[in-house]
């Protein structure tokens, strides 16, 4: 009976050794497919400039810690225009863009869904500029013919505005030439250079560009009021934007991004623009923190307080683009698919 019993014991124990040994083959294959799982987990956001102030958001809400309070595993890349964010979105090699909203305006009318989860500023936030030597002769965009128009890349925002606001002054597109310089040290230098005569640009460039007497200002959109009179409404700029299909799939994420945005932007709203430049990199003062800070101090109006998409935004938007695009003009734009509240309004 003992003999029995041993054996009848044997058999539970067998089965536990087997069912451990399984456990650890299964252990050992999912070892093998971790990289995998996190790598399907972490999320990639291409930023079109992320030293510039109209992209602050991102690199502060890194340093403030609210991507991992979300429990994200966030990286943050950067190309030097918005366009070419864009590109890396629709390869799938990133998850979001930090990038303008009007690229999903014309993405879809090129049969893309990109949808804006957040909306950081409520205008462009920068200044059509031109060159010092020129101020005379150009006091309006009506006196572009026959100049070269510096812009951070071809089908950037920044194009896209800048032919806008030369075709309300009556001019045609090929009234003038546009030369993509890129952003900061490289559009400073096409300017010193006078490989170019007009530019947009943005904080801290703009506040470099008139401290070193290289450039003035010709177009104001880095406020409510001027971005009204340049463009007739407001025009949302940068946002945070995902492929549709991403974001159908990924609610979760949505949602905790969308959070740490949010949040991002009231403490911006909350705090002092020398408070706000102590979180950021020493590399972004470019050498000179006075400037910085004083650029930001500018910038303060141009970021939306709750990251809502503003009333009558996208309509703006769509109107400006379709008065020159011809990818646009004409087709039937679904402005509920360019945007969403849903994630921003669960933000308490």
């Amino acid at each position: 009976m003992r003999r029995d019993a041993r054996v009848f014991q044997a058999f539970p124990i067998r089965r536990s050794l087997l069912a451990l040994g399984a456990t650890a083959v299964a252990g050992a294959a999912l070892a093998l497919a971790a990289p995998h799982a996190h790598a399907a987990d972490k999320i990639t956001i291409m930023v079109g400039g992320i030293n510039k102030l109209i992209y602050l958001p991102p690199k502060l809400a890194e340093n403030l810690g609210y991507f991992k309070e979300e429990g994200l595993d966030v990286e943050l890349q950067s190309q030097p225009a918005g366009v070419d964010a864009e590109n890396e979105l629709l390869a799938g090699a990133v998850q979001a863009v930090v990038g303008y909203y009007d690229h999903s305006i014309d993405l879809q009318s090129k049969g893309k869904e990109i949808t804006s989860i957040t909306q950081l500023l409520l205008v462009p936030g920068g200044m059509e500029m031109v060159r010092a030597d020129l101020a005379g002769s150009v006091k309006s965009m009506a006196d572009l013919k026959g100049k070269t128009l510096g812009v951070t890349g071809l089908g950037s925002s920044s194009s896209f505005i800048a032919q806008y606001l030369a075709s309300r002054a009556g001019l045609k597109t090929s009234d003038y030439s546009m030369l993509p310089v890129g952003a900061g040290n490289t559009l400073i230098a096409a300017m010193k250079q006078k490989r170019i005569d007009v530019a947009w640009t943005t904080e801290p460039t703009t506040s470099i560009l008139l401290a070193s007497g290289d450039a003035k200002v010709l177009v104001d959109m880095s406020s409510v009021d001027g971005t009204r009179n340049a463009l007739g409404g407001l025009y949302p700029a940068s946002s945070v934007y995902v492929n549709r299909s991403w974001m159908n799939s990924h609610k979760a994420e949505s949602q905790k991004l969308a959070r740490a945005f949010v949040k991002t932007l009231k403490y911006i709203q909350t705090h002092t623009p020398e408070e706000i430049a102590d979180k950021m990199p020493k590399d972004y003062y470019g050498g000179n923190k006075a400037i910085y800070v004083q650029a930001l101090k500018a910038s303060m109006p141009m970021y939306s307080p709750d990251g809502k998409m503003p009333a009558g935004g996208p309509e703006q938007v769509l109107k400006v683009m379709a008065g020159f695009n011809p990818n646009i003009k004409g087709k039937n734009i679904d402005l509920s698919k360019t945007y969403t509240n849903e994630f921003v309004d669960q933000v308490k």
